[in-house]
């Protein structure tokens, strides 16, 4: 079984804790991983971009010239997608490009991040984070303190407003429950703190 120093908020060792194996001890599978990842990508994509078809532009549908005896090319109407200002052929149009994979590939994408992370020295867990007033500076003071200073990402409990209120201001640091976590932000945070408490709920969900 993979195990993990226990901190206190000034860095010092206060003990250590045996973590599953089926969450923090797997083999990482870079492929469920990337296949994970890309689908957290595709729906987080807005879809929003549109254009206008030849029947949605504005102008005449009259015909701009008689079809013969001219000279010029025939044409039809000025919205026709030949023209400046006509329509678009095959352009985007609002959709959602969101999709989800089956939950078993998922939750073993997420074990095999955690591992990774657990491997890279990562995680770190921490006896509790209390603060004295839900303020950004004493946050980031216990951060530094920790010596988190790069991005990283926090798992904490209901109820914990304090913490989250604390760390609205911050760029670098996002809040989660254990519920929430996602392999896209355990890749993209360089830091996993986690506090005693919350590990064993965080392990649960995820076993």
């Amino acid at each position: 079984m993979p195990t993990v120093d226990v901190l206190d908020l000034q860095k010092r060792k206060v003990g250590s804790i045996e973590l599953q194996e089926r969450v923090f001890g797997v083999k990482p599978e870079p492929s469920l991983v990337h296949e994970a990842v890309v689908m957290q990508q595709a729906c987080a994509r807005q879809g929003t971009a549109s254009t206008l078809r030849r029947g949605e532009v504005s102008g005449s549908g009259k015909k701009p010239w008689k079809q013969k005896h001219t000279g010029r090319a025939r044409a039809g109407s000025i919205r026709s997608p030949l023209w400046r200002h006509g329509g678009t052929v095959f352009g985007p149009r609002p959709r959602s490009y969101a999709y989800s994979i089956p939950k078993k590939k998922y939750r073993v994408a997420l074990q095999s991040a955690l591992s990774a992370k657990l491997g890279e020295g990562g995680v770190v867990v921490v006896s509790a984070i209390t603060l004295e007033a839900p303020k950004t500076r004493l946050l980031a003071k216990v951060l530094a303190q920790l010596g988190l200073t790069a991005k990283t990402l926090i798992v904490t409990g209901e109820g914990r407003t304090d913490v989250e209120r604390a760390a609205r201001n911050l760029r670098n640091v996002k809040i989660v429950r254990p519920e929430e976590l996602s392999v896209y932000d355990v890749l993209r945070y360089d830091s996993l703190l986690i506090p005693e408490r919350e590990l064993s709920r965080l392990q649960e969900v995820w076993a």
